[in-house]
């Protein structure tokens, strides 16, 4: 079984090559998202699937660079500078072209080689910001 370094390693690489089903596959059917910056977490892995299809599309040249990654029994925690351009719809936001680079930090519970709960922390006012999408 993949100690919880192991999984964020598969996930940052499933994630850099923007494979939704690839990054499902690391997650429990129950697990939960919560992106604090976005308001209330995501539960299970159809609405995270979603989540990702669309975050992909959104930005299909998007990227994640681990700047540290650390283990502590069941968690894993990921510090990461990435970036990415808005050529794909968004919400109710259309795409402008207009790129980004963010830096942020994830939490990762991580039971029986699996993602049971994911808590990310990133700049939201300065993401949307560089996007052009107004901050609410």
């Amino acid at each position: 079984m993949k100690s919880p370094k192991e999984v964020i390693h598969d996930w940052v690489a499933a994630y850099n090559v923007r494979d939704p089903h690839a990054l499902i596959d690391l997650y429990h059917d129950d697990a939960e998202n919560h992106q604090v910056a976005f308001g209330a977490p995501l539960h299970g892995r159809e609405a995270l699937l979603e989540s990702f299809v669309s975050f992909f599309t959104a930005f299909p040249d998007n990227y994640t660079h681990p700047i540290n990654i650390f283990e502590d029994g069941e968690w894993a925690i990921v510090e990461w500078k990435g970036g990415g351009t808005f050529l794909g719809q968004l919400g109710d936001h259309k795409p402008n072209c207009k790129s980004f680079t963010l830096q942020g930090c994830g939490f990762f519970h991580v039971i029986n080689g699996k993602i049971t709960f994911q808590r990310g922390y990133i700049d939201k006012h300065t993401w949307l910001s560089q996007l052009g999408i107004p901050v609410t």
